[in-house]
C-alpha cells in the first residue's frame, strides 16, 4: 500500500471513501507482491496497480462494488489458465487480492500510520480478510514495537497477531498469518493479512566519483535511501549528487562504524564501495564484511581485487567473511559507461536479494517469478 499511501491519505483527510484493492497473497509468476495496492476514488480516478495491468479491469469493478455494499471482499484471480485469461492474468500466475471500502470510519488510525511512515518509524497495518464470523472481516490492528491499537474482536487475538506481527516488522515482511477463531496458534479459522511499512533500505555508495553519481541515481530509483560518503570534501558535494538523499564528507570506515553503532544498518542495506583506494577501501570492507547486511561490492579491476583479498586478509578476514565480497562488483553485462556500471551493480544486488541466476530468460525454462 505504500505506493498509494499518499494519495490515499489527502483523500481520507477530505473526507472521501475510496476502495482498495491490495494483493495479500502470490503464487506461481505472479507480476505483484504482496502489499501492492490500488485505489479507486470517489470520482473513478485510479492510482497504483495490483497486477501491472493484468486484472486492474476486474479489480475496478469490485472496488466499487465494495464500496457501495459496505463489505469487504477477498478474491483470487488466475486459478486455471481459463480464468487467467478471462481477466487478463495472461501470464498464468495466481493473485490473493483483498478489497475493502477506507474512509475516516473504516481506518480511522490512517493519520496515525502515515505519521509513522514520514517519519521513519516501522508500522503494519493488520487486517482480518477471513473469519468464520463475517462481522469480524476488515478488523484492523495498528502494530508498532511498542504499542498498538484498534482490536480485531478480543485480547487474545490482539496479543497473538501483534507480536507475530512485529516478528514481521522486524525483517521488513509483508505476509498473511493463519489463526483460530479467538488467536489460537493452531487451528483454523481467522486469516489475517501483515502490512508492513518499514522505512526504506539505505544504500551506501562510498566513493564520490563519476560512477557514484549514477549509482545513487540508480540506487534511488530502486527505492533506496541512498548515502553518498567520502573523505574528500571537494569531491562529496550535494550538487554532484542530485539524487542522493544524503551526502557525507567522512572517512568511510568512520562513517560506516558510526551508522552501525547506530542501529540503522540491516540486512536489506546495500554498500557499494567505488574508490578502489586501498587507504579507503581495506579500512572499510575489513568492516564491512563483518556486518549482517545484504550486500558488500567492490569496483577495481582484477589486478586491483587480487591486491585487495590480499590486504583484506593480511587484516585477519576470513575466507568465509570474503566470501560475502562481491568483486570485481556487478554483473558481466558488458557495461561501459558510469549508468551502465550502474545498472550492472543494480542488477547484481537484486538477483542475489531474490536468487537469480542472472542469465537471458530467453535461454531458460519453467517459472520466471520463483
Amino acid at each position: 500500500m505504500r505506493d498509494v499511501l499518499d494519495e490515499l491519505h489527502r483523500r481520507w483527510s477530505a473526507g472521501e471513501t475510496v476502495g482498495v484493492g491490495t494483493v495479500v497473497a502470490t503464487f506461481s509468476s505472479a507480476p505483484r507482491e504482496p502489499g501492492a495496492a490500488m485505489l479507486v476514488g470517489p470520482d473513478g480516478e485510479v492510482t497504483g496497480s495490483v497486477s501491472g495491468g493484468c486484472v486492474e479491469g476486474a479489480v475496478y469493478e469490485l472496488a466499487q462494488q465494495v464500496v457501495e455494499d459496505r463489505t469487504p471482499v477477498l478474491q483470487r484471480y488466475g486459478v486455471t489458465d481459463d480464468d487467467a485469461f478471462a481477466v487478463g492474468l495472461t501470464c498464468g500466475g495466481i493473485i490473493d487480492i483483498y478489497v475493502e471500502r477506507i474512509d475516516r470510519e473504516t481506518l480511522p488510525e490512517l493519520g496515525e500510520v502515515v505519521e509513522s511512515v514520514r517519519d521513519g518509524q516501522p508500522v503494519a497495518i493488520v487486517t482480518v480478510i477471513e473469519h468464520e464470523l463475517t462481522g469480524l472481516i476488515g478488523r484492523h490492528l495498528i502494530v508498532w514495537p511498542d504499542r498498538v491499537t484498534g482490536t480485531l474482536g478480543s485480547s487474545r487475538m490482539n496479543d497473538a497477531v501483534a507480536d507475530d506481527a512485529r516478528g514481521l516488522l522486524a525483517t521488513g515482511r509483508t505476509d498473511v498469518l493463519h489463526y483460530g477463531p479467538d488467536g489460537q496458534r493452531r487451528g483454523e479459522g481467522m486469516t489475517v493479512f501483515v502490512n508492513s511499512f518499514e522505512p526504506p533500505p539505505r544504500m551506501l555508495v562510498f566513493g564520490a566519483i563519476d560512477f557514484a553519481t549514477a549509482m545513487a541515481k540508480m540506487g534511488a530509483y530502486l527505492g533506496y535511501e541512498v548515502t553518498v560518503c567520502d573523505a574528500r570534501p571537494v569531491f562529496a558535494t550535494a550538487s554532484r549528487f542530485p539524487d542522493a538523499h544524503e551526502v557525507v564528507v567522512d572517512w568511510p570506515h568512520r562513517y560506516l562504524k558510526a551508522q552501525a553503532d547506530a542501529g540503522k544498518i540491516d540486512r536489506r542495506t546495500a554498500i557499494a564501495v567505488l574508490t578502489h583506494d586501498p587507504k579507503f577501501d581495506v579500512p572499510l570492507l575489513e568492516f564491512a564484511l563483518r556486518l549482517d547486511v545484504g550486500y558488500v561490492g567492490a569496483m577495481g579491476s582484477r589486478k586491483t581485487h587480487d591486491d585487495r583479498f590480499s590486504r583484506l586478509r593480511d587484516a585477519g578476514l576470513t575466507e568465509h567473511e570474503l566470501e560475502k565480497l562481491s568483486s570485481p562488483i556487478g554483473l558481466d553485462l558488458g557495461a561501459r559507461t558510469p549508468e551502465e556500471t550502474a545498472v550492472s551493480i543494480a542488477a547484481e544486488i537484486i538477483a542475489l536479494r531474490w536468487g537469480g541466476g542472472g542469465r537471458r530468460l530467453a535461454e531458460l525454462s519453467g517459472r520466471i517469478h520463483g
